[in-house]
């Protein structure tokens, strides 16, 4: 059964959630605060998804976020959000979440999101060290990491996992449909298409020499995207 720490200080939403998450069968530990779901993270509990609201009466799930990932760990997470608002979606996205969904949300939606990251985490543990490399850049699939030029790139999980996508498919364009269902595991209808974009565009700024005028991932007007092998 999976363990998922969740963050959220509305009372009604947080019986809700429980009742129902426990009934798809996940094992459910609540926190009201920030601080204390930064004691429960700090305890000897294994935790398989963290599901992070965005507004808390002592800080934000953006917090919480920060600092699992300066901790170096890979934990699927997942924002509630009252609002859509790009400027939201992008911190948290930096901050190193994988998704998030906006306030009201249907559970359906929000089970098939959690199933699909509780998957790719997984299949992600159970790599046995193979390596793609496109050019100058270097993706390691056992420690989830990926090189541009031998050095290091930032990488938010949801990031990573949109190179992994292109570098396997190079050469091939891509559709915006495709890429949200290999996501978001069949599920691109739930997701703002905006996302997408964000995604790209951070991708290219941490890619790119110049991200207006990219060499690695192109725009395919009218298709998607094509990922272009870059020799060092």
């Amino acid at each position: 059964m999976s363990r998922i720490l969740l963050l959220e200080d509305d009372g009604s939403l947080v019986d809700g959630l429980t009742y129902s998450l426990e009934k798809n069968g996940f094992e459910v530990v609540t926190a009201r605060k920030v601080g204390e779901a930064m004691a429960y993270l700090r305890e000897q509990q294994v935790y398989d998804l963290l599901l992070l609201d965005v507004t808390l009466p002592d800080g934000t799930g953006f917090e919480v976020c920060e600092t699992v990932r300066k901790s170096g760990s890979k934990i699927p997470i997942i924002f509630l959000t009252a609002s859509d608002e790009e400027v939201n979606v992008i911190r948290g996205l930096d901050g190193g979440g994988d998704d998030y969904i906006t306030k009201p949300f249907r559970l359906g939606e929000l089970c098939s999101r959690i199933r699909a990251l509780l998957r790719r985490a997984g299949a992600s543990d159970g790599e046995q060290g193979a390596k793609l490399v496109s050019g100058d850049v270097a993706i390691d699939l056992f420690g989830s990491r990926a090189f541009l030029k031998g050095k290091p790139l930032e990488l938010t999980g949801a990031e990573y996992r949109l190179l992994v996508l292109f570098v396997q498919s190079r050469g091939r364009i891509l559709t915006r449909e495709h890429l949200l269902n290999e996501l978001w595991d069949n599920g691109g209808d739930f997701v703002d298409d905006n996302t997408l974009s964000v995604y790209v565009r951070r991708l290219r700024e941490k890619l790119e020499e110049n991200p207006s005028k990219p060499r690695r991932l192109l725009t395919i007007r009218g298709f998607g995207y094509q990922w272009k092998e870059v020799l060092p």
